[in-house]
């Protein structure tokens, strides 16, 4: 039985998803609901895991545990508003950059399915850096 190629390689591999999450986060930072979360941020930093994260979610290896997105948000106080516009300016993303509607879905399905683990507030957000 032939082996199905993940969509990360699919897409041309971790420096195209890279490419895809600078993108998304140029996006991120233009949102006055989302841009206060990444106030005094190692934007390089975060784009190095969240590119992991997004190679996980793209068929690649996994590269964090529910728990370990739990403890990283759980401070931030996200809420489902900021998840939403996270989701739908990734899906804009993802479609700018030529991402089938069907991939598109199964990686937003995926990562809608980790909200529980991520979303932890209705309130303003708190900053990375822990600052407030």
């Amino acid at each position: 039985m032939p082996s199905i190629e993940p969509l990360y390689e699919r897409l041309g591999g971790i420096e195209a998803v890279a490419r895809i999450v600078f993108a998304f986060y140029d996006r991120v930072l233009k949102s006055t609901r989302l841009a206060p979360y990444f106030a005094g941020v190692d934007m390089r930093r975060l784009i190095d895991h969240q590119t992991s994260f997004l190679v996980s979610a793209m068929g690649g290896p996994p590269s964090y545990s529910n728990d370990h997105l739990r403890q990283v948000h759980a401070r931030l106080k996200v809420d489902n508003p900021a998840f939403d516009e996270m989701i739908d300016l990734l899906g804009e993303t993802l479609e700018a950059f030529g991402v089938a509607d069907e991939d598109t879905a199964a990686v937003l399905s995926g990562l809608r399915a980790r909200r529980v683990h991520i979303v932890s507030a209705s309130e303003a957000p708190a900053v990375l850096n822990g600052e407030s």
